[in-house]
């Protein structure tokens, strides 16, 4: 029998906030531990929690961004267990009234399941929480730094569309690129902002019940997700193909001998008592905050992708280019309004200019260029009127001092030369200092002609015509 997997993600993101969900202790990473904690954040007895409204914003923006539904009534609730890292002994969270409902994830897949190499993964719901301490275990003891509780956390949860652990890994990428670019958080992993937990259940090909549903816990890196998938999955269908039986159960995943061990069967809903947070109003938006909100929509990576494949006529890596680095990208579109060939002002932003700022180790903000030479110096390589070779030292020196172009150009008399008269001479000259190549070249031997064509460009400092001079080249050895 052929089995499939049927995979969802839970997503929780740390929300880009200067203070926490409930009170105004800073949320920032490394400071000393227990530092940033208050009587709000320890859950001591007598205080009130009060929202933090840009973390509602975000909640917000994030629904948007995802292609959410924004819920005109949402509340939290407390979802009750004990745990040392959790002070309250309980989490103040949103279960049945989230603030955001339904949507969809695009992005790029060719696996199975894809179409048109793209795949969708349509999203259950983003809800806002808060997060938790984080335990440390030492020798004989262990430690809790509570500056992470209260930190504002968005968790965001997936419908089972995932069918392998390339697909879950892509779709992480995906999301984690939204929400960078919606600025919803920095999404930092090694700072613990983005961590995720991985349901996998497998089924018969061809059947539409779903299989005992097991959950891994805390992934703090995308890769070791899809590692954990690559394990579980195949365990799971050898379980089954034994005779077994899986049970809903929760396992974590150990990074070293790359096995998921077993924690715990599965809690339910009911195991956490939820019942609605008494110290919190219900949140009810009204048109003009969601207004307020929607106005911080941004182009998705995607989007602007396929919009620079289009509009410009990119191949798709130089639009990833500028998918990845967002700065670049709008120099980019500074540079090409209006240009002839958008390619070669492409290739002069990503080759020259990029590689320019990270030798001499500054910023795009301080270039010097401004965007339209770098399309009048593409200009002049295309009208022939300076040489590829030439317009690497323009461009050097525009970098130096921010000159345009035609200006060093004319100062240091680069202008290329295409005056037959003069070209003629300096083909002349060539043939007659090289009469073996010239003879090479007679006798077959293609290869001799760029020998000759580059002494030419040699004598004319690189002035000359390289297209004329290879045409009068070849028409005088083969007279």
């Amino acid at each position: 029998m052929e089995y499939e997997a049927v995979i969802g993600l839970e997503t929780h993101v740390q929300l880009k906030t200067k203070s926490k969900m409930w009170c105004g202790c800073a949320n920032e990473f490394g400071a000393d531990p227990n530092s940033n904690v208050c009587p709000v954040c320890l859950g001591l007895p007598g205080v009130l929690p009060v929202a933090n409204e840009e973390a509602l914003r975000l909640t917000a923006l994030t629904g948007l961004l995802l292609n959410c539904t924004i819920a005109r009534y949402a509340k939290f609730d407390r979802k009750n267990y004990f745990y040392p890292d959790a002070p309250k002994n309980y989490q103040i969270t949103q279960y049945d009234k989230p603030s955001t409902l339904g949507g969809f994830v695009d992005f790029e897949f060719t696996g199975a399941g894809s179409v048109n190499g793209a795949a969708r993964v349509r999203i259950t719901r983003a809800h806002l929480e808060e997060d938790v301490g984080k335990n440390f275990h030492f020798d004989r003891t262990s430690g809790v730094d509570f500056n992470r509780a209260g930190v504002p956390l968005l968790e965001i949860v997936s419908e089972p569309d995932l069918t392998s652990a390339d697909m879950a890994y892509e779709y992480l990428n995906a999301l984690k690129d939204i929400l960078v670019y919606g600025g919803i958080s920095d999404c930092d992993m090694e700072k613990g902002m983005v961590r995720c937990d991985v349901n996998v259940s497998v089924r018969p090909v061809g059947t539409k019940e779903l299989g005992a549903k097991i959950e891994i816990k805390n992934m703090n890196s995308f890769s070791g997700a899809r590692r954990a998938l690559e394990y579980e999955i195949p365990r799971q269908i050898e379980v089954l193909r034994k005779g077994g039986k899986l049970i809903q159960s929760t396992r974590r995943w150990d990074d070293v001998t790359q096995m998921t061990e077993e924690m715990r069967t599965k809690e339910h809903a009911h195991d956490y008592r939820y019942f609605p947070e008494p110290d919190l109003m219900p949140f009810v938006p009204s048109d003009a905050w969601i207004g307020e909100v929607r106005a911080r929509m941004v182009e998705l990576p995607l989007a602007r992708k396929h919009r620079f494949i289009r509009d410009y006529q990119l191949p798709a890596t130089d639009a990833q280019t500028f998918v990845w680095d967002v700065p670049l990208g709008a120099y980019f579109e500074k540079a090409v309004t209006g240009a002839k060939n958008p390619k070669a002002v492409a290739n002069w932003v990503i080759n020259n200019l990029r590689a320019k700022i990270t030798e001499a180790g500054t910023a795009l903000d301080t270039v010097k260029i401004k965007p339209t030479d770098i399309q009048v110096l593409a200009g002049l390589v295309d009208g022939g009127k300076i040489s590829s070779s030439i317009a690497q030292s323009v461009f050097a020196d525009m970098f130096a001092t921010g000159d345009a172009p035609a200006v060093i150009v004319e100062k240091r008399g680069l202008a290329q030369v295409s005056d037959t008269g003069a070209l003629e001479k300096f083909c002349d000259d060539v043939i007659a200092a090289n009469p073996g190549s010239a003879a090479d070249f007679k006798a077959g031997k293609v290869a001799a002609l760029n020998f000759l064509k580059g002494q030419v460009m040699k004598n004319s400092k690189g002035k000359a015509n390289p297209t004329l001079i290879g045409e009068m080249l070849e028409k005088k050895l083969r007279a």
